[in-house]
């Protein structure tokens, strides 16, 4: 048989997964049993497999999610304000697929970034593009996009991400730019394109935060339309993991 020619040809025509499969083949006995129609959907399925893998890994990467968590990973045993049949719904990314956002509000250190990270993981699962960036960076990098002359391209580049995840957003003082800007990032995206934004600050307070009151109505209005929504409650989780660690600086006392 010409296995090597044969797998010299699979690797040439990028069918990695084909051939790494078919390699395993000619060296396990219980393959050499099966018909030509089971080892050739075999190897099929092992190249699908291979190609769906590759392209999370590559859109994990391009996410940049800052925490690496998962919709599974989530405690519903804490009394967090979270609903079941909602994160069963969101886990669906059909709201991404339709282009509508998600707001999620609550105290610092509730689980925010946790579950908007776990969120973009499960878009990314579902082959879908995510990116994470906290608003001070975010706001900061497209004032250097200004300077530099690449703020059309960069809105552009952000526009064609299916899920957007801007975390601690209100955190701190924006001026009549991160205004402006921010406005024309989300036009680029109202009913096309989704957007999850995490703050600290009650959703009822974000226009008095934007300040202007004509780009706050107009930001409001493309960030509200449709959106989802989630209030996380509860003590820091932050703080909870940290004192359910035993000190190990106190050393037990010792009777002599």
């Amino acid at each position: 048989m010409f296995i090597q020619p044969t797998l010299d040809s699979l690797n040439r025509l990028k069918l990695h997964g084909m051939a790494a499969a078919f390699s395993e083949q000619m060296t396990q006995s219980a393959a050499q049993g099966l018909a030509f129609e089971e080892r050739m959907g075999l190897l099929v399925e092992r190249e699908a497999l291979y190609r769906d893998n590759r392209r999370l890994a590559r859109l994990l990467q391009l996410a940049q999610l800052k925490a690496r968590s998962t919709l599974e990973d989530i405690d519903f045993r804490s009394r967090r304000g979270l609903d079941r049949a909602q994160l069963a719904s969101l886990g669906s990314c059909d709201w991404v697929r339709s282009g509508q956002n998600l707001l999620i509000h609550g105290a610092t250190g509730c689980g925010k970034t946790f579950l908007a990270c776990a969120l973009a993981n499960q878009a990314c699962r579902h082959g879908l593009s995510a990116l994470y960036v906290r608003a001070p960076r975010l706001f900061e990098e497209l004032n250097l996009c200004h300077a530099d002359g690449s703020f059309t391209k960069r809105l552009a580049s952000i526009a064609k991400t299916n899920l957007l995840v801007i975390d601690d957003f209100a955190i701190s003082a924006i001026g009549p730019r991160e205004r402006t800007d921010l406005l024309e990032l989300l036009d680029d995206r109202v009913g096309v394109r989704s957007t999850l934004i995490t703050s600290q600050l009650p959703i009822e307070n974000w226009h008095d935060y934007i300040g202007d009151p004509t780009l706050a109505d107009a930001i409001l209005d493309r960030l509200l339309h449709s959106a989802h929504k989630i209030h996380l409650e509860g003590e820091s989780m932050r703080k909870r993991a940290t004192t359910a660690q035993p000190n190990i600086a106190s050393k037990p006392k010792t009777i002599d």
